[in-house]
């Protein structure tokens, strides 16, 4: 097992690591940037290190500058955490080439998944099924139009890296293809460094369903159900819960063996999530995030793993203690993550926290590197804090998050906090009648 393990992230996911390597008995180093040196992590961590000013590239994105803090402290592992350097299959390279282990898969594995195209290639070549588009990138806009003729409007133009929202452009007819197809390609470009993109059918109100897995280095692997990310504002995920309302159990069974058949033919080491698209009793692959997931925690509610634990164990070269067959589903889980920002315009709401008071009883955790006194700064992903409960069915579940939600305090900055309200009150969520764009829907009724 590792002696030292350096967190090459911030906020409430570099606690979370900090905390599960605590219960290993594993020494922790945190980075941070200027702005971060007060942070609940550099407190709580072994050691602390400062990588630089608090913007992302000169800190966070400084790869040499994480790379000697794990040289002068003797580090033997790096963990990524998510975002950042979790999915950069040249960072976990180089953390291989200065004799330390990366927490994730092989930079080989990062690279194939990385690139969406490959990725679909990958899993349609094992008979996965895949959403109708485009096998390649786009070369032209005449290639474009010729492929959405095929498959049919809509269609959505989509960048081949990257996340969160970005680079995506939902295409009704020719014009607005002919219209749009530069543009994505330069919005992706400024985003991700380069101008990749593809074209893939748009299914009206599909869910987005996401499996769990965990696979050692000895061949063994194993999936922890479904979660459903469907409540999204912009494409970017807002509330998860495990099991989803609207799968029912020969379904999830299906796809989960289906997942695991598949992906094991592939090869693949460490913590996985394959996230797909749920359409008339179909399932469409999207995409494989080689990292751990924000919304792992509700997973860990119904099965009683510890995700991180078994990421850092496998990193180690052990193997899993346990088989499909052992791993016991119970209860329901709900994620809301709550974000510094207006709840109204969504404008980010940087600043210092006044007050702070996080709600507490049977069955509910909170993730969260808050405290009063901290600064929430606007350099980084207004993620603040993430209320995750857990009961012995939905109903129970959505009545325990609106109690938790109501006893948040966190004065100082806004938070989005009324808007999950609003949701978690609604018929539609209620009844579990949700898909991916059901929130904007909402939003531009109640707004």
């Amino acid at each position: 097992m590792f002696k030292k393990i350096l967190i090459a992230n911030r906020g409430e996911i570099a606690l979370r690591i900090v905390r599960t390597c605590r219960d290993l008995g594993i020494k922790t180093v945190a980075v941070h940037s200027t702005i971060d040196k007060d942070s609940m992590h550099v407190r709580l961590a072994d050691e602390a290190v400062c990588i630089g000013e608090s913007s992302i590239k000169n800190s966070y994105l400084n790869s040499f500058a994480i790379l000697s803090a794990a040289e002068i402290t003797n580090s033997d592992a790096i963990h990524p955490g998510a975002g950042f350097f979790s999915e950069n299959f040249e960072f976990s390279s180089m953390v291989k080439k200065h004799k330390i282990n990366f927490i994730g898969p092989t930079s080989e594995q990062i690279k194939i998944y990385g690139d969406k195209i490959n990725a679909k290639k990958l899993m349609k070549k094992h008979k996965f099924p895949i959403i109708p588009g485009s096998d390649d990138y786009l070369e032209s806009i005449d290639e474009a139009t010729k492929i959405a003729k095929k498959i049919g409007y809509p269609v959505i133009l989509k960048a081949g890296s990257g996340g969160g929202g970005k680079g995506i452009r939902v295409i009704k007819n020719k014009k607005e293809l002919v219209d749009q197809y530069l543009i994505v390609k330069q919005e992706v470009k400024n985003s991700f460094g380069n101008d990749n993109i593809y074209l893939e059918k748009f299914f009206d109100n599909p869910s987005h369903i996401e499996i769990q897995i965990v696979a050692d280095k000895k061949g063994n692997i194993v999936h922890l159900g479904e979660r459903d990310c469907s409540i999204q504002r912009n494409k970017q995920k807002i509330i998860e819960e495990t099991p989803s309302p609207n799968l029912s159990d020969s379904q999830r069974k299906k796809i989960c063996d289906l997942v695991v058949k598949t992906i094991k033919k592939i090869g693949y080491e460490s913590l996985g999530t394959v996230e797909l698209l749920y359409k008339n009793q179909k399932f469409y692959f999207m995409e494989m995030n080689t990292r751990v997931q924000i919304e792992h925690t509700i997973t860990e509610r119904v099965t009683g793993i510890d995700l991180i634990k078994q990421q850092i164990k496998i990193a180690a070269g052990q193997k899993i203690s346990f088989s499909q067959e052992t791993v016991q589903f119970s209860g329901h889980s709900i994620q809301c993550r709550i974000n510094a920002e207006d709840p109204n315009s969504f404008i980010p709401s940087p600043g210092r926290i006044k007050e702070y008071h996080s709600p507490g009883g049977p069955g509910v955790r909170i993730d969260s590197a808050l405290y009063a006194g901290c600064i929430v700064p606007h350099q980084y992903d207004n993620l603040i804090s993430k209320i995750i409960i857990y009961s012995r069915n939905r109903n129970e579940a959505i009545l325990r998050l609106k109690r938790c939600l109501v006893e948040y305090v966190i004065n100082g900055v806004k938070t989005n906090i009324p808007l999950h309200l609003k949701i978690l009150n609604s018929k539609d969520y209620i009844k579990g009648n949700y898909h991916i764009n059901w929130l904007d829907k909402f939003l531009s009724i109640n707004y």
